[in-house]
């Protein structure tokens, strides 16, 4: 039995949770990772997984709109089953929203989940509804296919390559700028588009994961949901290894930067703490890196970095600077900690 922490974290609930969970026949992969493996009736695999949103932990209704709410709320959800190499495919919906919701937003909801389950072909086949007495709760389960064998966290191996897809901190600096009354001068609009588009309907890399797992050399994926500190830590306990970044490899676009000066923010800090960017990070052997990059560029149009490698030890993260140094950053998105909100 695992020592109980002393306070509630997401961690340690997890782990307590697999612990009792009851070791059913036909599941290959239960509680602990992005999704559950399950085994299909008559061969095959399936991918489960669920998400949880909550008015004014993960949205604001003073900025998001119903089909950006139902948008995200299936998104991230789509994104764990990118991270697993899969394919997307049935969808149950449960909202509780207010007694004073009208049909018209609950419709603009649902539509919101179309536009992006169009994209992705993943129909919507059930679900639920209820009155709210606060705010809106969303609850997805998205089931999905899994087209080859599925890429876990827990395959990473000491001397992998740890690489992301994209660029991180888009969805913090968007976050910042929508929860200010105005928009931060000197940047241009294109950048407030870029990333206010970035929290309020993130884009998970489905085709991104499929062609990652299909192309032999990857070991572990996760999406990154709650923060590169955060969701780099899964990896590497689940792989019982540790993990060393160079902060000065991450990759941090433009408008991103622009925000973070606009807004005295550290655009470092997002990208390693801010969680919500649905990008992919990986591992890999280090041979098979340049061709990952290069053939994922060609394939889909989305860059691979290097953004450190996996070394001995039981489950740390180190952030190093230009000079090796380690430098502390702050968490991730840790869902019991005292006050938690992502807003």
């Amino acid at each position: 039995m695992t020592p109980r922490e002393p306070r509630l974290t997401e961690l340690a609930l997890i782990r307590a949770l697999r612990e009792r969970a009851r070791q059913a026949p036909g599941v290959r992969v239960g509680i602990g990772d992005d999704c559950a493996v399950l085994e299909a009736p008559g061969g095959g695999l399936l991918l489960a997984t669920t998400d949880l949103l909550i008015e004014d932990v993960h949205f604001r209704r003073r900025y998001a709109e119903p089909a950006d709410i139902g948008w995200k709320a299936l998104a991230v959800n789509v994104s764990d089953i990118a991270s697993m190499g899969g394919r997307p495919r049935w969808a149950l919906i449960a909202l509780a929203c207010p007694a004073s919701t009208t049909m018209d937003e609950v419709e603009a909801f649902y539509e919101g989940i179309h536009a992006l389950g169009d994209e992705h072909d993943v129909s919507v086949v059930g679900g639920d509804t209820s009155a709210s007495p606060a705010g809106w709760v969303v609850n997805i389960t998205l089931l999905g296919e899994a087209t080859g064998a599925p890429i876990l966290r827990s395959g990473a191996r000491v001397g992998d390559m740890i690489a992301v897809t994209g660029d991180l901190g888009r969805s913090a600096a968007g976050l910042a700028v929508l929860e200010r009354r105005e928009a931060p001068a000197r940047v241009p609009a294109e950048a407030l588009a870029v990333v206010t588009a970035a929290h309020l309907r993130p884009r998970p890399r489905v085709k991104e994961g499929r062609w990652l797992a299909a192309a032999g050399g990857v070991t572990a994926m996760i999406d990154l949901s709650d923060g590169l500190a955060t969701d780099l830590r899964h990896v590497a306990e689940e792989s019982r290894a540790a993990a060393r970044v160079d902060l000065g490899r991450l990759p941090i676009g433009a408008a991103t930067r622009d925000v973070a000066v606009a807004t005295k923010h550290d655009a470092v800090g997002w990208a390693t703490g801010g969680g919500e960017d649905y990008e992919l990070l990986l591992t890999c052997e280090p041979s098979a890196f340049e061709r990952l990059r290069s053939g994922l560029g060609s394939a889909t149009g989305t860059t691979l970095t290097a953004i450190g490698a996996m070394e001995p030890g039981a489950g740390g993260v180190t952030f190093v600077d230009a000079d090796g140094h380690a430098v502390a950053v702050g968490p991730g998105f840790e869902h019991f900690a005292s006050g938690a909100r992502r807003e």
